[in-house]
């Protein structure tokens, strides 16, 4: 089968690529490289205007007549890729809006691909319509919202997120649903909004390539190495400000007993590296399951700070805070549960064996990719 995949976050499609490969289908990944964290795709689509002087030409025009000059450059790099973006069996895009353009562009270059190929799907790893809309309407007990709700930040650290609530972002989702044979959810996060949607297929784990993250047991616990990676875009929506709170706790109540390493908008290769040491990794706050980059922490035998909520551990059939730490916004847990690991670092090489275990059976790249098969063929 030849498959071609749209667009990248956090090392998702090109897990499933790996995949795919393996099981012998012909693959390509075409989109941008998300930014500072430059994974890598078949067909770049290049982000100009991004910085001096042609950034500062992009808003002034913008302001002007409304015209984004970044989204008419993709929708011309677009036209010129078109003939090697045609003629797949399988067009699965991660997003509805998997370019970063204006709705109108995103729709144009939506249709154009699927014109020329047979299938197309969609995936929801990310914020879009559906989930953004479930969130505002507070239909979950927290989620990326909520710091927006309790009024952290500036407004527009939120924008990327309530844009898909706009009439043209709404326009455009039910462009590409009209278009697509069916939505697939990539955790719990996506699936509970999408739940009784005429077009939902289902919940696939997400795949993780097991077979590059080397797991490490977890020994040398003295000191206890905490990792905290921070994305600066997405601070308050990863609750990145509890877990700095939380961390001036513990280092003034443990001193030398830890060791806490904080970084921050690291290239993917460099944040892998970064981590390698850590024994305890704090990824985010407002999820139910488990995202990405906790997955790719939790294969190499890392105890993470993440979602674990009851609908997840009921899913798999786990108890609680047993193949990771549940964190919740609320900074008195957080300390709870690191004072505990700290004080029972028993604990952190048990919690760290079972995360591995946990991703090698149900996130293993090659059955996810058997699964997603299914799904487009079925």
């Amino acid at each position: 089968m030849k498959i071609l995949l749209i667009g990248e976050y956090s090392n998702l499609h090109n897990s499933l690529k790996a995949g795919l490969e393996k099981l012998g289908h012909t693959v390509v990944i075409a989109g941008l490289n998300d930014g500072f964290k430059n994974f890598p795709v078949d067909i770049l689509l290049k982000k100009r205007y991004q910085k001096g002087f042609f950034k500062k030409l992009k808003v002034l025009i913008y302001k002007l007549s409304k015209i984004d000059l970044y989204s008419l450059d993709i929708k011309r790099q677009i036209k010129n890729a078109l003939p090697q973006l045609s003629g797949f069996d399988v067009v699965q895009f991660i997003n509805e809006s998997a370019f970063m353009c204006t709705p109108n562009i995103e729709a144009y270059i939506f249709n154009s691909i699927q014109k020329n190929n047979s299938k197309i799907y969609l995936l929801s790893c990310g914020t879009d319509y559906t989930s953004v809309n479930y969130a505002y309407n507070k239909n979950l007990k927290y989620s990326i919202l909520t710091p927006f709700f309790n009024e952290k930040g500036k407004k527009s650290n939120y924008q990327s997120v309530l844009k898909y609530l706009k009439p043209e972002y709404k326009k455009l989702h039910d462009t590409v649903f009209k278009g697509i044979e069916g939505v697939i959810a990539s955790d719990f996060d996506y699936h509970l909004p999408l739940q009784n949607h005429p077009k939902y297929l289902g919940m696939i784990a997400n795949p993780i390539n097991v077979d590059v993250l080397e797991f490490k047991a977890l020994t040398n616990l003295n000191p206890i190495v905490i990792f905290h990676g921070i994305n600066k875009n997405n601070y308050y929506k990863k609750g990145n400000d509890l877990f700095e709170i939380a961390l001036k706790e513990i280092q003034k109540s443990h001193g030398d007993k830890v060791k806490v390493i904080t970084t921050h908008n690291l290239p993917y290769n460099e944040y892998i590296k970064a981590y390698n040491d850590a024994h305890i990794i704090l990824d985010q706050v407002y999820s139910y399951d488990q995202g990405y980059n906790a997955l790719e922490s939790m294969a190499k035998g890392k105890v993470v700070f993440t979602g674990l909520e009851n609908e997840c551990l009921l899913h798999y059939n786990l108890e609680k805070n047993s193949i990771a730490i549940n964190a919740t916004p609320n900074v008195n847990a957080i300390i709870k549960h690191l004072n505990a690991l700290i004080e029972n670092p028993d604990n952190i090489t048990k919690i760290g064996h079972a995360a591995q275990r946990f991703v090698n059976k149900e996130h293993n790249y090659i059955n996810s990719a058997k699964r997603y098969l299914e799904f487009w063929e079925s």
